[in-house]
């Protein structure tokens, strides 16, 4: 398949004249992603019928209205900083200088939207649409928080994004993305509130937190992962409603949410696929879930930055084969419910009661 080809490359800072020169300390939710890479989501358009007038105007469009968005979300537009402090610590904050946040143009000459969404494995190619593969959340110190990648098809464009982790999390990443949205089709009242920028600290003595000073040789331990080839699922809403359905007219419940059905069904049908030939072995799934509404009192959903938190299911790969669907999904219910507002406030090392 064809390679990509780079147009263009600008910073794109907000659309207000107004320094901004704030600073936004990082919790630990943040700072545990330090040596993550940055989150990455794409999004798959067809071009529209007026090609000519949208192949002149969409790109400017798309960096005005960006440039607007950052006015709302403007630690995207900032860097990580650092203090080193006396006792040989470092504190992480984001500092919001309007530095500005990456916009690539580029062209996949010969690629149609089909050779993206047709083929079983996602295609190679796809991950050059995305700007800084490979970049670690710390290296956000002097690297982009923000950068976004607009690559034209023959017949659609790929809007590939990539955000510091350290910054946001799922629900912080979609806000952004859907009030970009918005801004760029014209719309008067956003749909969700403006952000709630500073980070969220029970006490004032938690911030900012002292790390130990990063080791290169930590810096330097990327990890690799496995050459394995990436699928995309689709699930119709009609599906996913039998699934949630089902799960809980079996154990005869009615707290299944559709995520947990979901991912029961997927697990069973991982475990069965594998062929896994000691009936035994242990199975562990990492479930991550968002916390925000699990807080006394909640956060409110507009909170940006990161909340959320994991859990493991393990269970033996012959319960996964030999179980119904709803038993999975009440392991998986059972996990997630153990994350109570005590819990999180614990790991966020702001109580002093044990286990």
């Amino acid at each position: 398949m064809a390679s990509i080809r780079i147009i263009s490359t600008s910073i794109v800072c907000t659309a207000s004249d107004k320094q901004s020169n704030f600073r936004i300390e990082l919790t630990p939710w943040d700072l545990r992603l330090l040596l993550e890479e940055y989150s990455q989501k794409g999004l798959l358009f067809h071009k529209p019928k007026s090609e000519k007038q949208y192949e002149n105007t969409h790109i400017q469009h798309l960096k005005s209205s960006l440039s607007r968005t950052l006015d709302l979300f403007a630690p995207l537009a900032g860097r990580l900083a650092t203090i080193k402090h006396d006792d040989n610590t470092t504190s992480f904050f984001i500092d919001c200088n309007n530095e500005g946040a990456q916009f690539v143009h580029a062209a996949a000459d010969g690629v149609f939207v089909a050779d993206i969404i047709q083929l079983i494995y996602v295609p190679k190619i796809v991950y050059s649409f995305f700007p800084l593969n490979g970049v670690e959340n710390y290296e956000g110190t002097y690297k982009p928080l923000l950068a976004v990648q607009i690559t034209e098809l023959v017949d659609g464009i790929f809007i590939g994004i990539s955000i510091n982790h350290t910054v946001v999390d799922a629900t912080s990443f979609w806000h952004f993305v859907n009030s970009w949205s918005e801004i760029s089709r014209g719309c008067e009242c956003l749909s969700k509130p403006a952000p709630i920028l500073e980070r969220w600290f029970l006490r004032d003595k938690d911030c900012p937190i002292h790390l130990p000073v990063l080791s290169s040789e930590k810096l330097n331990n990327k990890r690799v992962p496995p050459p394995l080839e990436q699928r995309v699922f689709h699930f119709s809403k009609e599906n996913i409603t039998k699934l949630k359905a089902k799960a809980n007219a079996e154990i005869g419940t009615n707290k299944i949410s559709s995520f947990q059905a979901l991912l029961s069904h997927f697990c069973g049908s991982l475990v069965r696929n594998k062929c896994i030939d000691d009936p035994n072995q242990e199975m562990k799934f990492r479930v991550i879930m968002g916390v925000r509404p699990r807080m006394n009192p909640p956060l409110p959903q507009h909170n940006f930055g990161n909340a959320f938190q994991g859990g493991t299911v393990t269970m033996k790969a012959r319960e996964l084969l030999e179980q119904r669907l709803g038993y999975v999904a009440l392991e998986i219910n059972k996990i997630i419910a153990m994350n109570t507002d005590v819990d999180l406030k614990r790991f966020l090392g702001v109580l002093d009661t044990k286990p």
